[in-house]
C-alpha cells in the first residue's frame, strides 16, 4: 500500500499580533461593496466563552485584495471566507453561523477541521497491527451505522490553541490539538497543528501536521461548505463543477465504499469538463440513489497544478466567482449538500434550505484503514502527517 505520511518537520509559527477587532460581530448580512485594496491585516479578538468558561479567539486575516478569513480556536473552523466577484462586490461565500453560540450548535461540520479520520469508517471498527479498535458509530446512512469524521467528539468540537503570525504576502494562524491515547477510541497521543494562510494572491491554504506516539490512523480534512453566488438562500445546482478525477468510488446502501475504482465515462459522475451540478443530480444511477445525490469521493488523476494534484474548480455563473482547489491528497469527497432540510438557521437568520452548499473535500479514501487497496492511512511514531488544500479564488 502507499503511505500518506511524509517525514517532514512541524513548522513553528510563532509571531503573535497584539491587534484586535470585534470578533464577535455578525459574519452574515449584505454584502460588501467597496474592496479596501492594501489592508492586509491579521488581528484576533475573543469570539466567545466555551460551557467551561474558556475564551475561544477569532482570527481575521485580511489580504491587499479586500479578501477576509474568519477563523475560530473551536473546532479549528473557518468561520467566513469574503471574497469578491466579476464586479468587485465582496460576499461570504460559506455557511455557518453568526456567534459562538451558534457554532457549538453545528451538527452540519460546517467549516470544520474533522478528525481524527474524516469521511466514513464502516462499522466503527478497524484493525491495526492486529489490533482491534472500536469507535463511535454516530452515523447512519441507510440505516448502516458507521463512524462519521472522529465520532462524538471530534476535532470539531474541541477547543485549540491559535497563533498568529505574518509573513511577506501571506499571514495566517496555527491552531495546534493534543489529542490523548484513547480519545473517541482511536490510539496514540496525537499532536496536530492546522495552519490557514490567507496569501495577495488569493489563495486560502488550509494545511494539517501531524505525529503520534504510537501508531494511529489519519485522515484530518477540511469541511467548509460553498455558495459562490454569496447568496445563502439559493441553490448549488446552478454551479458549474470540474472534477480532475478519471475514476470514482462506488459505495453501498450505507455510503461505504465497496473496494471498486470504477470509471466516471459515460455516467453522471464525469466532471472531467464542466458541468452544471444539478443537470444529472436526479438521474436514475445507483451511486446518486445511495447517496440521495452526490456525495462520493472521486480518485484525482495526477494531473498537477505545481507540486500539488488538480482536484476541482467551482464556478458561479451569475457572479462569476470561481474557486479551484488542489492538494497532495489522492481523492476529494464532493458533497452537494443533500441533507440540509431547512432545520438549521444560520448567518443573519437565513435558513439553510436543500443544497444550498456544497463540500469539496480532499483527503484519503473513505474506510481506507479496512481497505487493504486504499493508500495507507497509518501513522508511525517518528512520521509526520502532512495534508495540505489550497483554495485560489478569482472572478471571470
Amino acid at each position: 500500500m502507499k503511505s500518506l505520511t511524509l517525514v517532514l518537520p512541524l513548522v513553528a509559527m510563532s509571531v503573535l499580533l497584539s491587534s484586535c477587532d470585534n470578533g464577535g460581530e455578525s459574519t452574515g448580512g449584505e454584502p460588501k461593496t467597496e474592496p479596501v485594496k492594501g489592508a492586509q491585516s491579521v488581528s484576533e479578538a475573543i469570539f466567545g466563552q466555551m460551557p467551561d468558561g474558556a475564551d475561544a479567539k477569532i482570527f481575521t486575516l485580511a489580504n491587499a485584495n479586500g479578501m477576509e478569513a474568519k477563523i475560530t480556536e473551536y473546532g479549528a473552523i473557518l468561520v467566513s471566507l469574503t471574497t469578491p466577484d466579476k464586479n468587485g462586490t465582496l460576499a461570504d461565500v460559506t455557511h455557518g453561523y453568526d456567534t459562538l453560540e451558534g457554532w457549538l450548535t453545528n451538527t452540519s461540520y460546517f467549516g470544520a477541521t474533522v478528525g481524527r479520520f474524516g469521511n466514513r469508517i464502516a462499522d466503527g471498527k478497524f484493525t491495526l497491527d492486529g489490533k482491534e479498535y472500536t469507535l463511535a458509530t454516530n452515523n447512519d446512512p441507510g440505516g448502516i451505522p458507521c463512524h462519521l469524521h472522529g465520532g462524538i467528539k471530534g476535532f470539531d468540537k474541541v477547543l485549540w490553541k491559535g497563533e498568529s503570525f505574518e509573513g511577506e504576502g501571506a499571514r495566517g494562524v496555527n491552531l495546534t490539538y493534543v489529542s490523548p491515547d484513547g480519545e473517541e477510541g482511536y490510539p496514540g497521543t496525537l499532536t496536530t497543528v492546522v495552519t490557514y494562510t490567507l496569501t495577495d494572491k488569493n489563495e486560502l491554504i488550509w494545511e494539517a501536521r501531524a505525529t503520534s506516539d504510537a501508531p494511529t490512523v489519519l485522515n484530518v480534512v477540511h469541511h467548509s461548505y460553498w455558495n459562490l453566488s454569496g447568496d445563502a438562500t439559493t441553490s448549488i445546482n446552478d454551479h458549474e463543477l470540474t472534477l480532475y478525477a478519471e475514476h470514482y468510488l462506488p459505495t453501498d446502501a450505507g455510503l461505504i465504499p465497496t473496494g471498486q475504482v470504477a470509471s466516471v465515462a459515460e455516467t453522471p459522475m464525469d466532471f472531467r469538463s464542466a458541468h452544471v451540478i444539478g443537470e444529472r443530480v436526479e438521474a436514475a444511477f445507483e451511486a446518486l440513489k445511495l447517496g440521495a445525490g452526490y456525495d462520493h469521493a472521486w480518485v484525482l488523476s495526477g494531473e498537477k497544478d505545481g507540486e500539488l494534484n488538480k482536484a476541482a474548480r467551482l464556478k458561479d455563473p451569475e457572479t462569476g466567482r470561481v474557486m479551484t482547489i488542489s492538494t497532495n491528497q489522492p481523492a476529494i469527497q464532493f458533497y452537494g449538500g443533500n441533507f440540509l432540510d431547512g432545520t438549521v438557521t444560520g448567518k443573519g437568520g437565513v435558513v439553510y434550505e436543500h443544497r444550498t452548499a456544497l463540500c469539496l473535500e480532499t483527503e484519503n479514501y473513505p474506510d481506507a484503514p479496512n481497505n487493504p487497496e486504499a493508500p495507507s492511512a497509518v501513522l508511525r511514531a517518528g512520521e509526520t502527517y502532512y495534508h495540505k488544500m489550497v483554495h485560489a479564488f478569482s472572478a471571470e
